[in-house]
């Protein structure tokens, strides 16, 4: 007997009637209007002129390529998240500040996108993909789209597991890239994506700060067991950081380009920088869940030890 496919939220029949749009979470609907107030194009409020290449080794122009290129990968994934999330929120029926503030959301993350796409462009041009395909296991997609659609996952665990977990990593090595860096183009460009990002953390604690009194022992355990595998099995992989992947010549060769960049001052970091960085934000995670009854455990990276 053939096995019925698995339904997915979009298989629901839509109730999108009537329409609510009062605010009911109002901290969420503040970073709505906050996010219409500071829109920016990448194309035209970056001072693209500043960037003089010819300041730079054709080593480290190739570098820079790599990691821009591949800051733009996790930027095209991001894109896509927006979407399904959009469908849960409606499909859910929940609080209308959600749906809002993820219109604007969706279209910072396509900014991010096409800023790390003409950086890249600019230094010598954008890289499609990694050059050794073995990589991808480390850049590829989170599984955010199909958690959101999953009737039987609370959205707590996506949003907690994503914004909380996540996005909250990325901006704390998005605060320290403006330190590190010395182009004023990279400059301006992690200062710009970074006064977004912080919206998007804002986000992802508010709104479990809204549900997490309302939800159910069981349902906790699933948002912690969510956050655990964000951070172990994505995060930990290289998602984010070349150097946390599994160590192989792919690894190696985006690691490398990593140093170059960050020895231009073209915007990357490196390992030695961004392991307490990284420790700091994941026990920070740890110490601000604590309260849901998240009990985040002791993490292990052969980079880093026990943290």
């Amino acid at each position: 007997m053939a096995q019925a496919a698995e339904l997915t939220i979009i298989d629901r029949p839509e109730q999108r009637f009537p329409l609510k749009l009062a605010p009911q979470i109002p901290q969420i609907r503040g970073l709505f209007h906050a996010s219409a107030q500071n829109q920016w194009d990448p194309k035209t409020d970056i001072d693209w002129d500043l960037l003089d290449i010819s300041k730079y080794s054709d080593e480290q122009l190739m570098g820079a390529r790599e990691y821009w290129s591949r800051r733009a990968w996790a930027e095209y994934g991001a894109i896509s998240e927006s979407p399904a999330l959009q469908i849960r929120f409606c499909q859910d029926r929940l609080e209308p500040d959600l749906q809002l503030y993820f219109t604007i959301r969706s279209q910072e993350e396509s900014r991010h996108a096409e800023a790390c796409y003409l950086m890249a462009e600019k230094l010598g041009g954008y890289i499609e993909e990694p050059f050794v395909n073995v990589y991808q296991s480390s850049v590829a997609t989170h599984g955010v789209r199909k958690m959101a659609l999953d009737p039987n996952l609370p959205l707590e665990a996506t949003i907690a597991a994503l914004v909380c977990g996540a996005e909250e990593i990325a901006f704390d090595v998005f605060k320290h890239l403006v330190d590190v860096a010395t182009n004023p183009v990279a400059i301006q460009i992690v200062k710009s994506v970074m006064r977004d990002e912080v919206r998007h953390c804002a986000f992802g604690w508010a709104y479990m700060e809204h549900r997490i009194k309302d939800m159910t022992d069981a349902e906790i355990k699933v948002v912690e067991e969510a956050v655990i595998i964000m951070i172990r099995d994505v995060e930990m992989n290289g998602y984010h950081s070349a150097w946390l992947a599994p160590d192989n010549p792919a690894s190696a060769q985006e690691v490398r380009a990593d140093r170059l960049t960050y020895e231009a001052g073209l915007g990357a970091t490196v390992e030695e920088e961004e392991i307490p960085i990284f420790v700091g934000t994941v026990q920070r995670i740890r110490q601000r869940m604590q309260p849901w009854g998240v009990e985040l455990p002791i993490f292990t990276h052969p980079k880093i030890g026990d943290f």
